[in-house]
């Protein structure tokens, strides 16, 4: 059951409204993560490479909402932690989730969470304001990957944000942006194309 009216994108989506729905959405946004893993740039002074991650953290906060969008992510972390290799670079084992990457890993859901709670009160509506709700789950994704590589290696605040901070804004500037564009048009088009129909 189609709900038009719902800010949430797969709201929107004819379908039964179950159980079994949400499931199928949760497991495909994690696995869709894991994918995005893979793709991989080493950086040389740090050990935080660029990845494709980011982009599914913040497409299922958009597209799921925020419970949704939080279960997502969080079986992603236990996908990686039980040994399926969903971690960037094909990858696995607990020890990415206390590694230098832990602060990333551990923010995912939250942020997805976050993002899809604003997509709930209508931020995915209009484009600058998804914008803004993905900059806000980016941000504490990226703060909070810095922070805990400032604690691990016992690092000054600007070497820790030359190491995970700054190296990401350009990769996660056009995350956001197409991200930022597509779920409100999609939203849009989607609602008025039923309506229509009905």
């Amino acid at each position: 059951m189609q709900d038009l009216k719902s800010n949430v994108l797969v709201d929107c989506l004819a379908g039964a409204d179950s159980i079994g729905r949400d499931i199928g959405w949760v497991v495909g946004f994690s696995l869709l993560t894991g994918l995005l893993a893979q793709i991989v740039i080493p950086l040389p002074w740090t050990p935080v490479p660029i990845t494709g991650q980011t982009f599914g953290v913040l497409l299922a906060g958009a597209v799921l909402g925020s419970r949704r969008g939080f279960l997502s992510q969080a079986l992603y972390l236990a996908e990686g932690a039980m040994g399926l290799p969903v971690f960037a670079g094909g990858t696995f084992s607990f020890v990415h989730l206390v590694g230098p990457t832990a602060g990333y890993l551990w923010s995912y859901p939250l942020a997805a969470g976050l993002v899809g709670w604003l997509a709930e009160r209508g931020a995915s509506r209009k484009v600058w304001q998804m914008a803004g709700a993905l900059v806000l789950g980016d941000a504490f994704i990226l703060l909070a990957g810095t922070a805990w590589l400032s604690a691990f290696f016992h690092a000054a605040p600007l070497q820790a944000l030359v190491m995970g901070f700054y190296p990401f804004l350009i990769g996660d500037l056009l995350k956001i942006v197409l991200v930022g564009v597509t779920v409100p048009r999609l939203l849009g088009t989607y609602s008025r194309h039923r309506q229509d129909a009905g």
